[in-house]
């Protein structure tokens, strides 16, 4: 707890003494109201930053970095060029280069959600705690945005020889084609070529790509129904696969649609690399007004800002397969 908190409520307790002895009794508990909200505020933001997580998404194959994090700003530090390896070498003095590290700083992403009011009526009549139930829903609300969130960011801008945006190549189904096992074995070609290291590469299907596998191949038909986590597949042509509802958006041209666009556009699979990507947590304040701060209305009111961000900081394995047309 904050020095300041303990020294509010160490104030607030000697003023309420004082008063009880004077016999105010209703000024002291105004008094120890004071440091009420405060305490309430900072309980249920250590509460926020311990419980908030992605349980059983693709999201927790990206590597956490909070320890990058200061004043709601990553630094991700980018190794230099590695260094060469000599066979049987036979040559002296061996030639020393110095390793130029760079670094990418981006500031986090701010998530406010909305407020929810609570008033006194419904804490009188209600079987549960409403308060505590708000702010349960205010966390699910923060992991669920964050994570499409997460996914968009580290989808491919566009099609380029770096970040591959593929388009589908399988059966023809409603004006679309499918999604197929060749067209994973032409990515996996790709990366292969691109020197992205096998262990790491991950998969994030789209529902009707999930669907188009299904309907295809057995095998992933037979591991879809028996998986008991998130992951579909540990490894499927070399990608751990998992399946997401809010897929990235696509034009005709294979450019990424802003986050949340009302454009129809073409939904998308994304492929990304455990090392190319990071996501980090920073601040979270709970915003609250009490009820007996507003007497016009008699209701509490709670809202929340988080700051997160998930990104891919470098190029190496991210891709992604978008429907082709018929």
């Amino acid at each position: 707890m904050k020095k300041w908190i303990l020294t509010l409520m160490i104030l607030a307790v000697v003023t309420a003494l004082d008063c009880i002895v004077e016999g105010h009794a209703v000024f002291a508990l105004a008094a120890v109201a004071v440091v009420a909200l405060p305490i309430k505020n900072e309980l249920a933001e250590k509460e926020m930053i311990k419980q908030f997580r992605h349980d059983g998404s693709w999201l927790e194959e990206v590597p956490s970095k909070n320890q990058w994090v200061n004043n709601d700003v990553i630094k991700i530090p980018v190794q230099g060029a590695a260094p060469k390896v000599l066979i049987n070498n036979n040559i002296y003095p061996i030639v020393s280069n110095n390793r130029e590290d760079g670094q990418v700083v981006l500031a986090l992403n701010k998530y406010d959600t909305e407020n929810t009011t609570v008033t006194d009526d419904e804490l009188y009549a209600l079987p549960y705690e409403k308060v505590s139930d708000v702010q349960l829903q205010h966390r699910e609300e923060l992991e669920d945005k964050t994570l499409e969130h997460a996914l968009h960011a580290i989808a491919p801008d566009e099609n380029s020889g770096a970040t591959p945006v593929l388009e589908t190549t399988g059966d023809a189904d409603n004006g679309r084609k499918r999604l197929c096992s060749k067209d994973l074995i032409t990515l996996k070609k790709q990366l292969d070529k691109l020197n992205v290291p096998k262990s790491g590469r991950v998969l994030v299907l789209s529902p009707d790509h999930v669907a188009d596998l299904l309907i295809e191949d057995k095998g992933f038909a037979t591991r879809y129904q028996n998986t008991s986590s998130g992951a579909i597949a540990d490894n499927f042509y070399g990608f751990k696969t998992y399946e997401a509802t809010y897929p990235p958006k696509y034009n005709a041209g294979l450019e990424k649609l802003p986050f949340e666009s009302s454009d129809a556009g073409k939904d998308a699979s994304v492929v990304f690399h455990k090392r190319s990507t990071a996501k980090a947590r920073g601040s979270v304040i709970r915003y609250a007004r009490d009820a007996k701060e507003n007497p016009e209305y008699r209701e509490s009111t709670i809202g929340f800002r988080l700051h997160f961000i998930g990104v891919a900081f470098r190029s190496e394995g991210i891709a992604a397969f978008v429907d082709g047309t018929v």
